[in-house]
């Protein structure tokens, strides 16, 4: 993120930064259906 002002002024649509999830911790979710 240092020199995205930078990579903005090329013009690019999109930057992508992974970083920003890249050590978020997982998240384990589960979805059980019981049918009576």
């Amino acid at each position: 993120l240092e020199n995205v002002r930078e990579i903005a002024l090329t013009g690019c649509d999109y930057i992508s930064v992974g970083m920003l999830t890249h050590s978020a911790r997982a998240l384990d979710i589960s979805l059980e259906i019981t049918v009576k």
